[in-house]
């Protein structure tokens, strides 16, 4: 049978435009359809602009830090419409960008919905159907809000990024990720910040010493943190939206934000339909080459639920172009993942967590906890830390924990460390660069405990 592609890609973010554009560079007949933006969640809503958003947040703090080191600076008031202007802008740029690259390889785009009819054929939202012989589904994830009375009323992360004006105040439905790094951030900014977590202690899966350094930190710098703590629901009231907490309290903020989870992007795509099995949660389940139980039909990024990470949806994407089109069968990689939450103080972890490796074989925990010079000599009270998870019968680094500015850079450097598999005698015979947070990572001579 004919077909009129080689390979036709739903959805146009990371993950699916690495896919297109790799395979149509090796010749293969490309197609790609995208019902929103390209550039996916990371660079319209995601990453990209939550990363300039952080580094907005950051500025009073610089401004309040300089005046410690003998500058004369003054903050005035942070204007929201401009910042939002030169970030949406970006934002066009990066799409500019996306389509480009997409174009230039010959790829044909499609700026509509498409789904599964069957295993090779997909139908698009103007009624065309067009054929492949395989079809990747990348169409990512989305916030999901709970079932609650009102909440149909609060907004998510997707829509921070498109608010006409900061709000005053704002409750902050969480404690992942998305949550901790959105309540620094408005923290930041100005906004009056609560944030309720059900759980008992916020960023679960986390190492549990730097979940709480991080908590703690958080409170510090003026985040309003509730954990154990719950709503029942919201309706309207005077200055915005009248919230019952499982705590018995009755408060009224601007705004609520729910950031309580996400769902893969898999409902009326047809793909049950076409023999794929979906998951718990809708996601697409795939074995370890991205591949579905229909042989033609494959998926990556987060509409599979496994490691919901830009740069991992993009290397299942390069894995499935090596197996499909390159001959050369490559399961996904997803150990050893280093990664950054822009929390405010800033967190990079790869590796086990000190409670997952006591569950597998004795370990020893090498850790320290102190002011960093720059913000200390600022006289802040901030505090870091930086801890190894080490293995006692073979040396090796299990694990790494950051919490500290700059973490996130810090971690990739020791992510191929510990990809590597070195141990702690590699890490104590490389020489300290001093002065700097991250020698510490080397000077750790002694465990603080063991287990």
């Amino acid at each position: 049978m004919a077909f009129d592609y080689d390979l036709f890609v739903i959805g146009g973010g990371s993950g699916g435009v690495r896919a297109a554009r790799v395979a149509a560079q090796g010749g293969a007949r490309v197609a790609l359809a995208e019902v929103d933006r390209y550039g996916g969640t990371c660079v319209i809503r995601g990453c990209v602009p939550k990363k300039l958003m952080v580094f907005a947040s950051e500025y009073p703090g610089h401004i309040e830090d300089a005046q410690s080191y003998g500058w004369t600076a003054h903050s005035g008031g942070f204007d929201w419409p401009a910042f939002k202007t030169k970030l949406h802008a970006e934002l066009d740029r990066l799409e500019g960008v996306y389509r480009k690259i997409l174009g230039s390889n010959g790829v044909e785009t499609f700026d509509q919905r498409a789904r599964l009819r069957d295993a090779h054929t997909v139908e698009l939202a103007d009624g065309r159907s067009v054929t492949a012989k395989h079809i990747l589904v990348a169409t990512g994830g989305r916030p999901v809000k709970p079932d609650l009375p009102g909440a149909e009323d609060g907004i998510t992360s997707n829509d921070i990024f498109h608010l006409d004006d900061l709000p005053r105040s704002m409750l902050i439905i969480g404690g992942g990720y998305i949550a901790c790094e959105f309540a620094g951030i408005l923290n930041g900014l100005g906004v009056q910040v609560t944030q309720f977590y059900r759980g008992a202690q916020i960023l679960r899966g986390f190492d549990e010493e730097a979940r709480g350094l991080i908590a703690e930190e958080m409170i510090n710098n003026g985040v309003d943190l509730h954990l154990g703590t719950n709503i029942l629901g919201m309706e309207p009231a005077e200055g915005g939206w009248r919230i019952k907490a499982t705590n018995g309290t009755e408060q009224v903020f601007d705004k609520v934000m729910f950031a309580t989870g996400r769902a893969p992007n898999t409902a009326d795509m047809g793909l049950e339909e076409a023999g794929v099995k979906l998951g718990r949660k809708g996601e697409v389940i795939v074995d370890e080459y991205s591949q579905t139980g229909v042989p033609s039909v494959y998926a990556i990024g987060d509409v599979t639920d496994r490691v919901n990470l830009t740069p991992v949806a993009i290397r299942e994407g390069m894995a499935f172009v090596e197996t499909v089109f390159n001959g050369n069968p490559t399961p996904v990689d997803h150990e050893l993942i280093p990664t950054a939450v822009f929390t405010q103080p800033e967190f990079g972890t790869v590796g086990l967590s000190e409670e997952e490796a006591r569950e597998r074989e004795p370990v020893d925990i090498y850790c320290t906890s102190f002011k960093p010079m720059q913000q200390s000599f600022a006289g802040r009270s901030d505090r870091v830390l930086m801890k190894l998870v080490v293995s006692r019968a073979t040396d090796k680094v299990l694990g790494c924990h950051i919490v500290a500015p700059g973490a996130g850079e810090m971690i990739q450097m020791v992510g191929i460390a510990v990809k590597m598999g070195a141990t702690k005698t590699d890490f104590d015979r490389t020489v300290a660069v001093h002065p700097t947070m991250s020698e510490e990572v080397v000077t750790m001579k002694e465990p603080v405990r063991g287990g």
